[in-house]
């Protein structure tokens, strides 16, 4: 469970009808690449290729996605248990703590139903995608009130919504990555409901006023201890595209050389974020 002495930051609200309608986007655009990938005549390569996450190969990888796109719907009908609230800043600080679970279930997974041939494996990509994309066509998802309980704690279902969509886009710019694939077709919206949410966790965890960190053209928002900027130009800024900044908040890439490489354009004494990074393990 997380824990903090500090009072939670009022998190941004997000549409649930978007949410939805970004999470069945992204899915189909996730679904498109799996399918690609094991029909492709050199398959049984392309699933052994590594990928940039602690040694997974693509297959455990498109096994992972599977796991987490399929969760809520394998589970939206077990009793609650009575475990405390969780926020979607307090899941964004937590949710490394079950990184070896989810390891293993992915390596695990790999090896059993997911180490079949190609063919099987986007078979069974396909039914955990029509697993949600029915469960968001049914409206169950839109329902206000709605809890769902993971490891970590009680959710609003619309709040872990959010979170299948950080899993969705998150991932398959590590599967593009893995692939070589330049330009991933991610949902606008899902971008936009991700780059916030880490934007708003980014300045959960340093908080202050002193750096303005923009996002354009979905967030800005301001951070880190120091003199709090209420007027003209703010003394430090740190600007990036949404995609440098989810891959800067995810680990997936290197502050200083995306600084170097002009990806991030960082001002002001107090503007290199290197120390507070990332903020989703």
């Amino acid at each position: 469970m997380p824990s903090s002495s500090k009072p939670a930051r009022r998190v941004r609200g997000y549409d649930p009808a978007k949410v939805g309608a970004a999470l069945a986007a992204q899915t189909g655009a996730l679904r498109a690449a799996v399918r690609r990938v094991c029909a492709d005549p050199d398959a049984e390569a392309l699933l052994a290729r590594p990928t940039r996450l602690g040694g997974w190969t693509v297959r455990e990888l498109v096994a992972h996605l599977a796991q987490q796109v399929g969760w809520v719907p394998r589970h939206l009908d077990e009793p609650p248990q009575g475990l405390a609230p969780l926020s979607l800043l307090q899941w964004v600080a937590a949710v490394g703590s079950v990184a070896p679970a989810l390891d293993a279930a992915a390596r695990d997974r790999a090896a059993g139903e997911f180490g079949a041939d190609p063919a099987r494996v986007a078979a069974l990509f396909d039914a955990e995608a029509d697993a949600l994309l029915a469960l968001l066509a049914g409206g169950a998802a839109t329902d206000p009130g709605r809890r769902f309980e993971i490891r970590l704690g009680s959710m609003l279902l619309t709040d872990m919504l959010v979170t299948r969509l950080a899993e969705t886009v998150v991932h398959a710019d590590d599967l593009a990555h893995a692939l070589g694939i330049e330009e991933f077709p991610h949902d606008r919206q899902a971008l936009a409901a991700v780059s916030r949410l880490l934007a708003d966790a980014f300045a959960d965890q340093a908080p202050g006023g002193s750096v303005e960190l923009r996002i354009p053209p979905y967030a800005v928002v301001q951070g880190v201890a120091g003199p709090r900027h209420t007027r003209g130009t703010p003394p430090n800024v740190v600007e990036t595209d949404p995609l440098t900044w989810i891959r800067l908040a995810t680990g997936r890439a290197d502050w200083a050389a995306a600084v170097d490489e002009g990806a991030v354009s960082a001002s002001g004494e107090r503007s290199d974020l290197s120390g507070y990074l990332p903020v989703m393990a």
